[in-house]
């Protein structure tokens, strides 16, 4: 990178002085998602709701309690988005540590249906809240320290998560522990975390309320998806937001001028107005609009699914008769997932020619992952399924955020991959709704689980019948230059 010689002085005394300003806040940052993500009882949580320790229903627990989960999410997905900017994020941390104590608190002493119903809709605002944790650490660090960072408090999750699922396993499979001991654990866990989030430094700036520097600003967007946890990296393909100035210039956290100098306040109306005229310039790129559908509608089927796997693992093979291996399959998956995702960061190809048609057959290969897991009434298919069903999905998921960045200035990642998820979980709430629900049609697993796989298939044909036809408009576009080209000689 082209800099002046006068600002490299800056550069040393920014590094030299700030080593402990990004590593406390990013190694507690790191402590709390990976005791957050230690949960051993969650692979076994229909397990769990179906036994002797809850009694409750089949019924119940897919089409009355779960359902719960969806519409919480939604409902509180963009009140948070708000709240985590203008509050300065750790506040939502520590929200989000708090709601999730009560999550596992009522699932050890909480009885009946209404009691667990409401542990969903604090189970909704813990999963809501996942947005602070992958924003925060953007206000406390220099930018020359973002992917660092990025990797490190995402890789702190997945490592939690997969200990937790291989700790699980291997408590009920060796030592035969109660699934009611695994949430004492995942509650300790979480608790440690809450206790963790209490140290974290309290950031001076956010994206919309008490910004900086539009270059700052612009890095500030790289708000991972809330739910799958991609980071977007910089790309040369990617515009740069206007003001992008040389970062040296850019302050640590407490560094340089004061906060309250710098820090600009806005009110809500130009904020909301903002947003919808982001949204308007965002989405009238034809190739990002395509992308995001893919993101939105594969999303929804993804969430159904890893939803109501567990239950239909339980119909397949009732855990009463038998050992289930739960909290292995989600290690493994999770695992195999990550590797995909880091072989796919390699691979050469003209993702704008053949993108689509790659959407539909790897959509179509999820569909018939998920028919096969339906169909096929054998627990270790249905497990060897949901692995592959899952490493396709975050294999294009990174895709599909890669390509949406190198349509967007990074300033607008945060609010395309927000609203790609809202609507995602609004088109869940619908499928729910209908289909799920007791209210709505009510249907058994099995028929859910068709429905997935139809759903998929259904993508497959919309993204085939568009790829071939982008394909097609390209040759002719390309024949028609090489036409006229003898011409302009």
């Amino acid at each position: 990178m082209a800099g002046s010689r006068g600002s490299r002085p800056a550069r040393r005394s920014s590094r030299a002085g700030g080593g402990c300003c990004w590593a406390l806040p990013t190694g507690l940052l790191c402590a709390y998602g990976f005791f957050c993500s230690v949960r051993p009882s969650e692979p076994f949580l229909t397990r769990y709701l179906l036994g002797p320790d809850k009694n409750l229903s089949e019924t119940q627990v897919f089409n009355k309690i779960y359902p719960v989960w969806t519409y919480s999410y939604l409902a509180l997905l963009f009140p948070v988005f708000l709240a985590t900017d203008y509050l300065r994020y750790k506040p939502v941390v520590l929200l989000q540590g708090l709601s999730l104590i009560v999550t596992w608190f009522m699932l050890l002493y909480a009885e009946g249906l209404r009691a667990v119903q409401f542990l969903e809709f604090f189970y909704g605002m813990g999963t809501a809240t996942d947005i602070a944790y992958y924003s925060y650490i953007y206000s406390v660090v220099d930018v020359n320290l973002y992917q660092k960072v990025t990797s490190y408090c995402r890789s702190a999750t997945l490592v939690g998560y997969t200990v937790g699922s291989i700790s699980g396993q291997v408590l009920v499979s060796v030592a035969g522990w109660s699934l009611f001991s695994l949430n004492v654990i995942s509650l300790t866990s979480i608790s440690i975390a809450f206790g963790t989030a209490w140290f974290l430094p309290m950031p001076q700036k956010s994206l919309f309320f008490h910004h900086v520097s539009s270059q700052q600003l612009s890095w500030e967007m790289k708000v991972m998806d809330c739910k799958n946890g991609s980071a977007v990296q910089d790309h040369p393909k990617v515009q740069r937001a206007p003001g992008w100035d040389d970062e040296t210039k850019v302050p640590l956290n407490g560094e340089g001028h004061s906060a309250e100098k710098q820090e600009q306040k806005v009110d809500i109306v130009k904020v909301l107005k903002d947003l919808w005229q982001d949204f308007l310039q965002c989405y009238s790129s034809q190739t990002m609009l395509c992308w995001s559908v893919w993101w939105a509608l594969s999303t929804c089927g993804y969430f159904q699914v890893i939803n109501y796997a567990q239950g239909l693992w339980e119909m397949v093979l009732p855990s009463r008769s038998m050992e289930i291996y739960n909290g292995a399959v989600e290690a493994a998956s999770t695992l195999l997932g990550a590797v995909a995702v880091f072989v796919v960061g390699h691979i050469k190809t003209s993702w704008a020619m053949w993108g689509e048609v790659a959407l539909a057959l790897f959509s179509f290969l999820i569909a018939a992952a998920v028919y096969i897991m339906d169909t096929v009434r054998n627990i270790w298919v249905c497990y060897a399924s949901y692995v592959v069903f899952r490493i396709i999905y975050m294999l294009l998921i990174t895709i599909a955020t890669f390509q949406i960045a190198t349509n967007l200035s990074v300033e607008r990642y945060a609010l395309v991959f927000g609203v790609n998820t809202f609507i995602a979980l609004a088109l869940q709430t619908l499928l729910t709704l209908i289909v799920v629900d007791a209210s709505g049609l009510g249907l058994d697993i099995f028929t859910q689980f068709m429905i997935y796989a139809s759903y998929f298939a259904a993508i497959s044909l919309v993204f085939l019948g568009s790829g071939i036809y982008s394909i097609m408009r390209a040759y002719r576009r390309q024949e028609q230059m090489q036409s006229r080209s003898p011409e302009s000689q």
